[in-house]
C-alpha cells in the first residue's frame, strides 16, 4: 500500500501534548549562560544527533538536550501547540515548507539581527535567507541547509539498456523533460522494466520546485490554481505515467527501499539530503549509482532554518549553537559528514564543496552538481498553506498511480482537493 507523503500520524497529538509539558525550555525567566543546557527540537532524518555531537566537541562545556519530535510536520505542530502557552524549546529546527505560517507570527520568536544575525545572514544565499524575514524585516531562523536536485541513477542497469552511463553524457540526454521521457521508453523498452521509482516526488516535485512563481505570487495571492506553471509540472509527471515508465512505488513506501536495492527501477530525485538513505538502502550497490543533474534547470527540494523562540529560557546558549555550527566552515564539515548540503554561499562555492565526490555514488560530481542546482534555482514565494497544497497535488498523482484517478481527471481532482485541504 502506498503511504500519504502528507499524512500526520495519529500519535501526532499525544505527542505534541507530551513535547509541550516536557520541554525544558520556556518560562521562568531567561539565562544569559552560554553553556546553560539548550533544549533542542529538531524532526527525524537529518542527522541532528551527529551535528549535536560535533557541537560538543568544539563547546566542551556546553550542554544539549537533543529531541527528535518526529516528522517534519509532526515537529510543526508541536511548536505550534508549544507558542500557543506550552514550554518551548531553545532551539528549534523548522522546514522550510512550514515556515511560512511561523514567518506570519514574527513576535514568537526572537529576532536574531539582536544577538548578531545579520553577520552569518549575510552570508547565505539570497533565497534561503529571506525565506525566514519577516516583513518588519526581523530575520527569526538562520538556515541550515537548502535540498539541491539532482537525479542518482544506476550505471550497471543503464549500460544494460545501451544508454550512456557517464553523468555529463545522460545529463546531456535527458537536457529536458520531453527528452526524459523519451530517454525512459527507450530504457523500459529494452528492459521490460521501469524507468522512474515514481511520478509524484521524482516528478513533479523537481519540476514544480524549478519554477519561478508557485503556489503563491510575490505579493502572496493563491495562484496554485491558475499558475501555468503549476499545471506545466503537473502535466509532466501525468504524461510520464502515461509513457509507462513508472515503477509506481511511492518515497518512503515499504517498496521503496527494497527498489532501490533490487533494480526495480533505474532512477530517483536525490535532493543532496536523500543520498545517505539510498547507501542505506541499498549497500551492496555501491559503484553502480551515478549522480546526474536533473532535465530543466536546477531546482530545490528541502532545507530548513534554526529558530529561537521568544520564551526561549535559553537564548544565549542557543545563539552559541547556531553562530558556531551555520558558519560557512561549520556546513561544510557537516555537508562532508552527512551530505546536507549548506546554504552559506560561500560554502556552496568553496572547493571542498564543489569538489566533493563520493566512491558509493561512482566518484560522480555531487558537489558540483548540487551546486549548480541551487545556484540555478529561481525561487518562489512560499505562503502558509503551501504544505496542504503540496499534500494535495502528490497524492492525486499517488492515486493517479493506484488507478484511482484517471490521467484526463487528474488535474481537476487536485485542485478541488486541494481547495477542500485550504478550506477554500
Amino acid at each position: 500500500m502506498k503511504r500519504s507523503l502528507t499524512a500526520i500520524v495519529a500519535t501526532a497529538a499525544a505527542l505534541t501534548v507530551a513535547l509541550a509539558g516536557c520541554s525544558s525550555g520556556g518560562g521562568g525567566g531567561t539565562s544569559d549562560d552560554p553553556n546553560a543546557e539548550v533544549a533542542f527540537w529538531s524532526f527525524t532524518g537529518i542527522n541532528a544527533k551527529d551535528n549535536v555531537t560535533n557541537y560538543l566537541e568544539k563547546m566542551p562545556d556546553a550542554k544539549v538536550k537533543l529531541t527528535e519530535v518526529g516528522s517534519t510536520t509532526e515537529t510543526a505542530t508541536a511548536l505550534t501547540a508549544a507558542l500557543a502557552g506550552g514550554k518551548v524549546p531553545d532551539l528549534i529546527m523548522i522546514q522550510n515548507d512550514d515556515l511560512p505560517k511561523f514567518v506570519e507570527s514574527s513576535s514568537n520568536f526572537l529576532d536574531l539581527r539582536t544577538l548578531g544575525g545579520d553577520d552569518i545572514a549575510d552570508d547565505y544565499l539570497g533565497w534561503a535567507a529571506s525565506a525566514a524575514t519577516a516583513e518588519d524585516g526581523s530575520v527569526i531562523g538562520i538556515p541550515t541547509d537548502v535540498g539541491g536536485l539532482g537525479f542518482a541513477y544506476r550505471a550497471d542497469l543503464f549500460a544494460e539498456a545501451g544508454l550512456p552511463t557517464e553523468p555529463d553524457e545522460v545529463a546531456a540526454m535527458w537536457k529536458d523533460w520531453p527528452s526524459f521521457i523519451a530517454m525512459g521508453e527507450k530504457y523500459t523498452a529494452a528492459t521490460g522494466k521501469p524507468f522512474i521509482d515514481n511520478i509524484e516526488t521524482s516528478v513533479f516535485f523537481s519540476t514544480v520546485n524549478q519554477v519561478s512563481e508557485k503556489y503563491y505570487s510575490p505579493e502572496g495571492d493563491l495562484v496554485y490554481d491558475t499558475n501555468p506553471q503549476v499545471k506545466d509540472a503537473f502535466d509532466v509527471a501525468v504524461d510520464t505515467y502515461d509513457a509507462g515508465i513508472s515503477a509506481g512505488i511511492a518515497a518512503w513506501s515499504s517498496g521503496w527501499a527494497p527498489g532501490r536495492a533490487n533494480g526495480t527501477f533505474a532512477v530517483t530525485v536525490a535532493p543532496s539530503w536523500i543520498l545517505s538513505g539510498i547507501k542505506t538502502d541499498a549497500p551492496d550497490t555501491a559503484g553502480d549509482w551515478r549522480i546526474a543533474s536533473v532535465p530543466g534547470v536546477g531546482g530545490n527540494w528541502g532545507g530548513s532554518v534554526i529558530a529561537i523562540p521568544a520564551r526561549a529560557k535559553n537564548p544565549e546558549a542557543a545563539w552559541q549553537y547556531i553562530k558556531t555550527m551555520l558558519s560557512s566552515e561549520g556546513q561544510e564539515e557537516h555537508f562532508a559528514e552527512s551530505g546536507t548540503f549548506p546554504a552559506a554561499t560561500s560554502a556552496v562555492e568553496s572547493q571542498a564543496v564543489l569538489d566533493y565526490t563520493d566512491p558509493f555514488f561512482g566518484d560522480s560530481k555531487i558537489g558540483e552538481v548540487m551546486a549548480n542546482s541551487v545556484q540555478q534555482f529561481p525561487s518562489f514565494y512560499n505562503g502558509p498553506d503551501t504544505t496542504p497544497i503540496n499534500g494535495a497535488l502528490l497524492n492525486t498523482l499517488v492515486e493517479v498511480e493506484s488507478g484511482n484517478v484517471s490521467s484526463g481527471e487528474a488535474w481537476k481532482t487536485a485542485l478541488d482537493t486541494a481547495k477542500q485541504a485550504i478550506g477554500g
